[in-house]
């Protein structure tokens, strides 16, 4: 595409930070260390997760960039940055998960595949640019349309990224148009992160947040917008990232009985302590995240320190000195809630955190109740083991 190109090696990736953990070098997949990631709300862009799936873009010509917006519609278009940036501009707090968090926690129950995640794959960062909403305005779709005249039903977002997995391929995802029409889903074209223009390994010049579902459909390096007639049909789309029973392996399995998945459940994990770690007696800090996908609330956070027989309530909150509502109209509907409890712990035990939404959904207690081949949403209690002194486990 003229002005960003897919490099076909790994020689000009973009610097990272130190401290992050390698899980793929390539692709570059990596997450910060869990007690970095809770140290503030809004996840700093060297700490928030990487996930890649080829050699990073490069934008060699800013203006002759643009999104080809195409398919089943009357209007098709060219769009340039410089008409996304005469829209109205839009910021979002919100945070994005890789489908795949915690999933080295659930192969250690039973082997998956996949990148290795632990805890922090995920972040949450303030999303600025224009709704998707009123870009698709531009070439003659209202506002709340679920169907064009031509019989568009979704709206595919294909990245200049190449991976093995499409043959070489483009990246892409979709969403339902009736969705991304919709203001208030706070789908956006999104050409800031934090403040800041995008770095490359977050989509720079433009890529897709799609608020409340997992991190696969927020596509970056946006090549363009197609409207079409059925889902995507994508790798990433229909032969990875759904949810299966345990009861299905690589034998057996049929990826047509399965949608793709989108919206994420409710999770939560303690960033403040490691999965085994030796303290000292005496008050001990829990602290973590709870996130919903859909954009529901978080309504209660609880805390056990004797392995889940007894539970205390964890205080919740997002910005700093302010009340967090669940679903208030002045909390972060898409963000996640950070929570904290100190407690007493005296001898060796298990701690666990488990979170519940506004919609009453609670996380489960195994992860061998939910575990499935690719190792996606491992959403189950977060169990630390604590041994008091200073001797290994």
């Amino acid at each position: 595409m003229p002005g960003l190109t897919a490099p076909s090696d790994y020689s000009q990736e973009p610097s990272r930070h130190p401290a992050l953990k390698i899980n793929a070098k390539e692709p570059f997949n990596a997450e910060p260390p869990r007690s970095a990631l809770a140290a503030s709300y809004v996840t700093p862009v060297d700490f928030f997760y990487k996930r890649n799936h080829g050699p990073i873009p490069i934008v060699d010509d800013l203006e002759r960039y643009h999104v080809d917006i195409c398919g089943l519609i009357e209007n098709p278009k060219k769009l340039y940055m410089r008409d996304i940036w005469m829209l109205p501009k839009y910021s979002v707090t919100a945070t994005l998960q890789c489908a795949g968090n915690r999933r080295t926690a659930m192969s250690n129950t039973r082997k998956v595949r996949g990148v290795g995640w632990d805890v922090s794959a995920l972040g949450n960062a303030v999303w600025a640019g224009a709704k998707l909403a009123d870009v698709l305005e531009l070439v003659g779709l209202p506002k709340f349309t679920s169907t064009t005249q031509t019989g568009g039903k979704h709206v595919e977002f294909v990245s200049i990224d190449k991976c093995k997995e499409e043959n070489g391929g483009p990246y892409k995802a979709s969403i339902p148009l009736r969705q991304a029409t919709n203001p208030e889903a706070d789908v956006l074209l999104a050409y800031e992160m934090n403040g800041e223009p995008l770095n490359r390994d977050h989509g720079y010049p433009l890529r897709v947040v799609v608020p409340g579902v997992i991190g696969a459909r927020s596509v970056k390096w946006l090549d363009s917008i197609n409207i079409i007639a059925e889902e995507c049909q994508g790798f990433f789309m229909q032969r990875d990232y759904k949810m299966f029973p345990p009861s299905v392996d690589w034998d057996n399995i049929n990826w047509a009985t399965r949608k793709p998945q989108m919206d994420f459940p409710v999770q939560s994990a303690i960033c403040s302590l490691e999965d085994v770690q030796a303290i000292k007696p005496g008050k001990v800090k829990v602290n973590g995240y709870a996130v919903s996908g859909g954009g529901r609330g978080i309504e209660r956070v609880d805390v056990s320190i004797d392995g889940g027989k007894t539970w205390i309530e964890a205080s919740r909150f997002q910005k700093p000195g302010v009340p967090y509502v669940a679903d208030d109209i002045d909390s972060d509907k898409w963000a996640w809630v950070l929570f904290e409890a100190i407690v007493d712990i005296t001898n060796g035990t298990e701690i666990v955190a488990k979170a519940v939404d506004t919609a009453a959904n609670v996380q489960p207690e195994k992860v061998e109740d939910i575990w499935n081949l690719r190792g996606i949403l491992n959403t189950s209690w977060h169990r630390v083991q604590v041994r008091v002194g200073h001797s290994n486990m």
